[in-house]
Parts: structure tokens; sequence; C-alpha cells
């Protein structure tokens, strides 16, 4: 789980999913954070009725910063305490035996203690010519949840990878398992695509920025319009577009899985498809003046011409008609 701050966009989450009712431990897995954060979410930012509302959420949180934004400067009001820092720093005492060593020499003055955390942030932002009395000089201090690649690593074993799926996808058994994919303009712009494995039938979307929100909400919306039997599983390559997968599979109903990193062949169906399109959006142009009706007329055109896997019927036929297809 991710171990970064509750975002504005979260919360909004989190009051939502709250009104409807969806348990606490859902929530957490829905927006990857841990159930303990989310617990501690609604604890800390209730209103005074209980409830969690988003505005007074964003209040307290604003409040909250504000203090700990001033953490610091209790060394600098204090000059007995600057003074007894700087000197304990000297002698290469870490911030950390500092701060122990205050608790303990003075026990019932709690103005003269303070954190390890603060005595590091008037090192850096106020006396940076401390720094060489530090053990560790490279960076502020060791995070304390790990280095960035530990919560990259986190991030990726939330994912559903794609040997988890059901065989029946594997061997191509029935309509509603879809692979998805973008493709990048010259100008940023994305085209969202997804292919259903079994029929081929193509929906495409674009995108003006490629963002994990973006592509969310188009993918809701275009499945929205499809029936809930042709909605079984999408599989999708790790970009960070598809970072709100979770979020995705719960407004989708979809179950959504992973390929694994730089094996494009496991993709093959969406691969393929986003060939056919080159033909008619090749590489080094830009998406952002190609209009809707455009790329509808593409969407069809390829949804309407004879696969020869499919024994020269169309992904179309195959797609709405697949009764009369495998009698």
């Amino acid at each position: 789980m991710s171990h970064k701050h509750i975002t504005p966009e979260q919360r909004n989450e989190i009051a939502v999913l709250k009104r409807i009712g969806i348990l606490q431990k859902d929530i957490a897995r829905m927006i990857g954070k841990t159930p303990s954060a989310i617990s501690q979410e609604l604890a800390r930012n209730k209103n005074r009725d209980g409830k969690y509302n988003i505005r007074h959420a964003k209040i307290k949180t604003r409040e909250r910063r504000i203090i700990a934004n001033q953490r610091f400067r209790k060394i600098d009001r204090d000059k007995w305490l600057r003074d007894y820092v700087i000197k304990k720093l000297r002698l290469y005492w870490s911030p950390e035996q500092i701060s122990g060593r205050l608790k303990k020499d003075y026990p019932n003055d709690k103005d003269r203690w303070i954190s390890k955390d603060s005595i590091y942030e008037f090192i850096h932002f106020k006396r940076k010519d401390l720094v060489k009395y530090l053990r560790c000089q490279k960076g502020k201090y060791r995070r304390r949840y790990g280095t960035r690649i530990r919560e990259k690593q986190r991030e990726e074993m939330k994912k559903k990878r794609i040997d988890a799926r059901p065989y029946v996808v594997e061997e191509r058994g029935r309509i509603g398992d879809w692979e998805g994919d973008t493709i990048v303009g010259k100008d940023k712009s994305h085209m969202l695509t997804h292919v259903d494995r079994r029929s081929g039938y193509l929906l495409v979307n674009k995108l003006m920025r490629g963002t994990a929100e973006l592509t969310k909400d188009k993918t809701i919306e275009r499945f929205d319009n499809i029936s809930k039997d042709k909605k079984h599983t999408i599989t999708y390559d790790n970009g960070t577009t598809f970072a709100e997968h979770n979020m995705t599979e719960r407004g989708t109903g979809i179950d959504i899985y992973f390929a694994y990193p730089y094996r494009s062949w496991e993709r093959g169906c969406n691969e393929n498809c986003n060939g056919l399109l080159r033909q008619f959006f090749p590489k080094g142009i830009g998406f952002k003046n190609i209009d809707d009706k455009d790329i509808e007329k593409v969407e069809k055109l390829i949804n309407n011409r004879p696969r020869k896997r499919l024994n020269y019927l169309t992904p179309k036929e195959v797609f709405f008609e697949k009764e009369k297809i495998l009698n």
C-alpha cells in the first residue's frame, strides 16, 4: 500500500464512498491505501456530529499543515534551546540523540522538548552550515517508509497480474475479455483503445491529456454502454495512465489485470489493433485537432472489416451475434 499523504482528490472519493455505505477496508483497497490510513483519516477529520464531511476535512487538514510548518520555529523563539541544539550538533550528536537527551534531562519541562524532525528542519532550512556535523549528509534524512523504489514496489504489489486471470481469457473462449492501451500523439494527446480478445471489436476514445483521472472517467463512460455479459476482464500495460485502476474496476464492474513490464506480446491483440489504427493516424501526428467523428468513423471501418481468424466475419458480427456465430 502507498504511504503517501491522502490527496484532496482521494478525500473526495472517501467522502462519496463513505456516503454510499462502502466499508472502510473496501475504500482502502479502491484508493490504494491501508485500512488504518482510512480509519485515521475518518477519525482525524470528522465533524462535531461524528460524520466525515469533505469541506470540514480539508479545513482541518489545512490547519494541521500550518501548525506542522512551524515545528522548527520553536528553536528560533527559544535562544537557550537554539544554543543547546547547535552546541550538541557541533559535538556530532545526532538530532535523535539531542531530542532524546532533552526529554531525559528535563522530564518535567516540555517547553524544552523538541523532536528530531524539527531539528532536521532547522538544519536544512535555517542552518545549512551545520549539515557537515550530520553523519549522513547526502539527503535530508532517511525516509521513514523507505525509498521511492520501495514505494513503487508497493504500488506494483497491488496490481493483479496477467497470470492470475481465469483460463478462459487465455483461450479467447468468450466475449468480454478486453485488452487496453493508449497511443500517444506528437502533441502529447492520447487515444485510449480497448479491444475484445475474442472478437477483435475495438473501442477508441481521444484523451486531451494522458492523465490517470481522464483515462478512468473515459473508460467508465465508454463501458457504461456495454452490456454486463460482455464485461469480464481488462488487461492493461503498466503505463501511469492506468494508475486509477481500482476506481476504474469499481466504476465498470470489470476485473482489471496487468501484463508484466516489457512484455508487449502478452497483449498481442491490443498491439495489433493499435497497428491498424496507425494506418489512419500515423506516428508523428498530434490528436488534438482530430474530430471525435473522424475517430468514430475509423472505429466503424475497423470493426466492419472481415478477419481471417474469424472465418472472414467482422468483429462487429462476432461481438453482437455470438450465438449465431457459434452455431
